[in-house]
């Protein structure tokens, strides 16, 4: 019964994630369009939108696009763009005092810190499923990676076994191995075979 709860709550988190992502997009295209109608009044400062109102309202919508990408991405960066409009928007609108910009730029460098340094080099990854016949060679040149092989023949399946032989990764489905910037996961078996694998590449 726990089971079919948890599953039952992740599928609904999700599509409501997907709803507000959804009407958050619907809202921002009605003001991206009450916003662009309302551009022939900039030339008077004591009107709305003036100089300032504008530069509110474009961050406001630059964060909203943000918070939907982070909805259905769900990955470190998103959340790192986000934090970083939100800082950039309190620096460059409010004016309040030289103290608090300085503290503005100190959390942007902070980010900027976190970034380089702790997040993993798979946080943010491409993955594209290949037949494991595939050539390397091919793969290599026509997706520009870099997948290491001993032999220009070589096929996924020939590097993938070769890695999981070096470092006695047992075969099953879901098992991986890795390389500097890629990694190579089995991504599906059928009659024992290896048939499809899936190349996984970092895009930081």
């Amino acid at each position: 019964m726990q089971k079919y709860a948890h599953l039952f709550l992740k599928y609904l988190t999700k599509i409501l994630e997907f709803v507000i992502a959804a009407l958050l997009a619907c809202g921002i295209i009605i003001m991206t369009i009450k916003l662009g109608f309302s551009m022939g009044e900039l030339t008077d400062a004591s009107t709305y939108p003036n100089y300032d109102d504008l530069l509110t309202a474009c961050f406001n919508l630059i964060i909203g696009v943000e918070l939907i990408r982070m909805l259905y991405l769900h990955t470190p960066l998103t959340v790192f763009e986000v934090l970083m409009f939100a800082i950039a928007r309190q620096i460059i609108i409010d004016h309040s005092s030289p103290v608090n910009s300085l503290l503005g730029v100190i959390a942007i460098s902070i980010l900027f810190a976190t970034r380089k340094f702790l997040f993993s080099s798979f946080d943010e990854t491409d993955k594209t499923v290949f037949r494991a016949t595939q050539k390397i060679r091919q793969i290599n040149r026509l997706f520009r990676m870099n997948i290491p092989c001993l032999d220009e023949d070589d096929t996924l399946l020939d590097v993938l076994m070769h890695r999981m032989e070096e470092e006695g990764t047992e075969i099953g489905t879901g098992a991986c191995v890795y390389f500097a910037d890629l990694g190579l996961r089995i991504a599906k078996i059928r009659d024992g075979k290896i048939t499809r694998i899936e190349v996984i590449r970092s895009i930081h």
